[in-house]
């Protein structure tokens, strides 16, 4: 394992109990970060806080106002935030759009999208006044390709693409790194939201011929919010095992 210096920053890592967002949490700890997880079951966040020496905080973020309240509760505990990782995600139900749920449709941009918004909005003010920051959004290689029965999520993560190109042109000048990754499907509690004909389809895409683990996707994400990331910005990573064609 690669031994990534992040020792004295202050990260945040949304959707950080469990899966992704805790391996990502795990890693940066690992490298010396304090770590704020936030997550919208603060049992969980707790017991993993504990697990990890973290701190963590009951967030949900498709409310700009507890968003606000959990930024300044960091700010006010260490005076500044170094690194967001918005990972705070879910997939959604699989159905063909013509037979998709308004309501459904709804719920995973609102999670997915707008809460990666969200935390962007709240946190960028206190990164422009320290004139540097690092920022990763956890996209999807469905975000670029667009997968079947999975409109909203597929949706939902081309606007988090957008965003983060969007972000890191406005950001670039101030030392702020904005980045995203698209991984391929990780084999998580996320996969309970999903049939298993919608992930046996995933997996025969990926040339590898597996699905990506949490900690590949942390070790990406450790680098991207590290000093050693000192020019790449407004750019998607791609983590899908060869599947993504752009």
């Amino acid at each position: 394992m690669n031994q990534i210096d992040l020792d004295g920053r202050t990260a945040i890592v949304t959707g950080a109990a469990q899966g992704i967002g805790r391996a990502i949490a795990e890693r940066l700890k690992n490298s010396g970060a304090d770590i704020w997880l936030w997550d919208i079951d603060p049992a969980r966040a707790a017991e993993t806080a504990k697990a990890l020496g973290a701190h963590a905080i009951g967030v949900d973020v498709t409310d700009p106002d507890a968003v606000e309240v959990a930024t300044q509760q960091v700010v006010g505990a260490r005076g500044a935030v170094d690194i967001l990782v918005n990972n705070a995600g879910i997939s959604g139900a699989n159905a063909p759009v013509h037979e998709y749920p308004v309501d459904e449709w709804r719920r995973v941009v609102d999670v997915d999208l707008n809460g990666t918004f969200y935390c962007c909005r709240a946190v960028v003010p206190h990164m422009i006044a320290a004139r540097s920051g690092r920022i990763v959004n956890v996209a999807s290689v469905a975000g670029k390709e667009g997968n079947p029965n999975a409109a909203a999520y597929s949706a939902a993560k081309a606007g988090v693409i957008a965003l983060t190109k969007s972000l890191g042109k406005e950001l670039a000048e101030r030392d702020i790194a904005v980045n995203a990754i698209t991984p391929a499907a990780a084999r998580t509690a996320l996969f309970d939201q999903m049939t298993q004909e919608h992930v046996d389809y995933m997996l025969s895409k990926i040339p590898r011929g597996r699905f990506v683990t949490v900690e590949e996707i942390a070790g990406m994400v450790a680098w991207l919010v590290s000093p050693e990331n000192s020019f790449a910005t407004g750019a998607v990573f791609d983590l899908s095992g060869g599947r993504a064609t752009y």
